[in-house]
């Protein structure tokens, strides 16, 4: 019923007791009914709404949840119904300035991700949870939870390059860490050696790093690092070709002056 959307006709047959099971699911029946109730309107002589404010059928479904994991600590999909109930709340709060709990409830940053790790510690073979993890803290800006959660992720899917190279891209953007990226990549092409994508992923890393040692006058170190973006800048009709071809050619003027 509750996959049908027959949510009333669940909510009316489902007992309200100690089973782990029957409360996740009258929690997704709740969360059904949220889905299609109308937004939460300012209290009276409220101007404007709290930012994490929870739809009463939100509050009904979230205490469902938290009785089936209080009945059954390793329930991974309550766990994480209750990370991805709150998570919109809490991107927005954080969004807005606005306090991370609402009515009670904590819809903080914190609370979502110890929900989504639950989820992940509750089922150690599946990567549902991770995916969630790891999509919620790189909005939410949690570098560090971010990337112990690829980290978790590759470990559970080891030769899988695409991954690899999804992992090499959070670690040269949102990550900060385009060393540790290059890594990753010479992983994915371990698997997959003719991506010339990913190649020339890893020459824009390296062009990048000869640029600013040609800015700080580190000549031989830059040489070095130029010789790496071209083992990678597989496509002379690329950009990183182009730019190959110019540091390449700003180190030969400098050098034969």
């Amino acid at each position: 019923m509750v996959e049908a959307g027959r949510f009333d006709e669940a909510i009316a047959r489902l007992p309200d007791g100690a089973d782990a099971e029957a409360l996740y699911l009258l929690g997704r029946a709740w969360a059904g009914k949220a889905a299609m109730a109308p937004a939460p309107t300012p209290a009276p002589g409220a101007t404007a709404l709290v930012p994490s404010m929870l739809k009463p059928e939100e509050v009904r479904a979230l205490g469902f949840y938290e009785r089936a994991v209080a009945a059954r600590p390793d329930h991974a999909a309550a766990h994480l119904a209750i990370a991805e109930l709150l998570a919109p709340h809490s991107l927005m709060a954080a969004t807005r300035g606005g306090a991370p709990a609402a009515g009670g409830v904590d819809a903080s940053v914190d609370r979502v991700l110890r929900s989504f790790g639950e989820a992940v510690q509750a089922d150690p073979a599946g990567t549902v949870a991770v995916e969630a993890l790891i999509r919620f803290a790189t909005r939410a800006g949690r570098v560090t939870e971010a990337d112990e959660a690829f980290q978790e992720l590759v470990q559970r899917r080891r030769e899988d390059p695409d991954l690899l190279v999804r992992y090499g891209d959070f670690l040269a953007g949102p990550g900060g860490n385009p060393e540790a990226a290059l890594a990753r990549y010479a992983q994915a092409l371990i698997w997959r050696p003719d991506d010339a994508a990913t190649r020339l992923k890893m020459a824009g890393i390296h062009l990048a790093a000869a640029s600013a040692l040609l800015a700080q006058l580190e000549y031989s170190a830059a040489e070095a690092r130029l010789r790496d973006a071209r083992r990678f800048a597989v496509d002379p009709a690329s950009p990183q070709a182009a730019r190959l071809r110019e540091l390449e050619g700003r180190l030969r003027e400098i050098r034969g002056r």
